[in-house]
């Protein structure tokens, strides 16, 4: 694997530890009610999906290692330019069932 991708795939791997980490312990209630919460994991949902964009651009196979590669890209690109339409309960089923296997799939990226 190329450096660059290396560092694009750890780049997305460190943002969904800080989702975790942001995140745990919280109930949606509390989650939603939290600007400071809601607006830290949406910017590194943006990070996830900016990094994973750039790294599939280098390696066209890593859509085949990480198949929700086009649905992250695009809620990138929902939260940047669609901002006004996030729908919080979406955010949070990413945040309960998606991030820590998509971290788990990334560090096995990062140590193959």
């Amino acid at each position: 694997m190329q450096p660059d991708i290396k560092t694009r795939i750890l780049d997305a791997k460190i943002a969904c530890d800080k989702v975790m980490e942001f995140t745990k312990g919280l109930s949606y209630e509390s989650f939603n009610q939290s600007a400071l919460i809601t607006s830290a994991v949406e910017r590194q949902l943006e990070i996830i999906g900016e990094s994973l964009n750039r790294a599939s651009a280098l390696d066209h196979s890593l859509a085949n290692k990480v198949p929700d590669i086009p649905k992250i890209i695009g809620l990138r690109n929902r939260l940047i330019h669609g901002y006004d339409v996030v729908d919080d309960h979406l955010i949070w089923d990413i945040i309960s069932t998606k991030i820590k296997p998509l971290r788990d799939k990334l560090e096995m990226l990062l140590n193959s």
